[in-house]
């Protein structure tokens, strides 16, 4: 007899990265069953805008994963807000693309710090958390690309398929205990993040609500693994057996080879001129905090 879906009544969830896209889209359906949501976003007036939308005593607070200290200070104020942390979700993550010998350091630093080293951050800070309690539930937001290399997203696909490993091994580490964790692969979603972006054959582009769900079901399950859709799971298994030539070959005949390396920079163009301000904001920081030419950087 199958189990029961676990309730998600009174349920706390944090969810980083909720303003917009799959976070929010899943902030809607863990309210609808009754969960208690927070929305963290480096764009703060846009999450609590958001968690005003959705209503359900959702709170919107700022929140920038790649500093530990503004992670720590987001999850606390869960915390002092909504009750004892049940849930977190590491969903933020940027995907700027094109070719790897193109891409500036700095766009591969941000991506780095946001899809990898956010996530790692944010898996400390709620297991440190979940640990003494004897339970809790983690779920890390990766993507089929992390499964997969995809020309045209090398470093993005490098990110995710970190995050693939990461939470490999803290479920292994979690093995025996109480505490859940998900890894959920969605192919494109449409999203601003995958807007303009090309379609595999077999495989369309999927709504944040399709994702989301599959969160939901997830945390009622148990489930570790969650692709989105599920039949993604079939082609990475069939790919662990295959030669390489065949997966080759199989990569072309379903168009995956296009998915990031043609897509139409006009639908594409608000997203991207969105991530490239927020590279240069990052860059004039990072230039700003440099020091002087001839002295290097005291010790701390």
């Amino acid at each position: 007899m199958a189990k029961a879906p676990r309730s998600l009544v009174g349920q706390v969830v944090a969810i980083t990265g909720g303003a917009r896209g799959i976070g929010r889209a899943t902030a809607a359906a863990l309210i609808t069953r009754g969960a208690r949501v927070a929305i963290g976003d480096i764009d703060a007036p846009r999450a609590r805008h958001t968690a005003d939308e959705l209503g359900g005593g959702a709170v919107g607070l700022a929140l920038d994963v790649t500093d530990p200290a503004s992670f720590e200070a987001f999850l606390q104020e869960v915390e002092t807000r909504l009750g004892p942390l049940d849930v977190l979700i590491n969903n933020a993550g940027i995907m700027p693309i094109g070719a790897f010998v193109e891409e500036t350091d700095a766009t591969a630093g941000l991506m780095v710090d946001i899809n990898l080293n956010g996530v790692i951050f944010g898996s400390k800070l709620a297991l440190k958390r979940f640990l003494p309690r004897g339970r809790g539930h983690l779920v890390n937001i990766a993507s089929t690309a992390g499964k997969v290399g995809f020309p045209g997203g090398a470093t993005y696909c490098a990110t995710k398929h970190a995050v693939v490993g990461l939470s490999e091994a803290i479920r292994a580490e979690l093995r025996g205990t109480d505490i859940g964790i998900s890894l959920v692969m969605p192919v494109v979603v449409k999203t601003e993040l995958g807007s303009g972006l090309a379609e595999a054959r077999g495989f369309k582009s999927v709504e944040p609500e399709d994702v989301a769900n599959a969160i939901v079901q997830a945390l009622q399950t148990g489930r570790f693994e969650v692709f989105v859709p599920r039949s993604f799971a079939v082609l990475v298994r069939a790919q662990a057996l295959a030669p390489r030539q065949a997966i080759d070959l199989i990569g072309r005949l379903l168009k995956g080879d296009r998915v990031l390396a043609h897509p139409d920079h006009v639908v594409r163009a608000a997203y991207e001129a969105r991530i490239a301000e927020t590279i240069a904001a990052v860059a004039t920081e990072s230039a700003d905090l440099a020091p002087a030419p001839g002295r290097e950087r005291e010790a701390v």
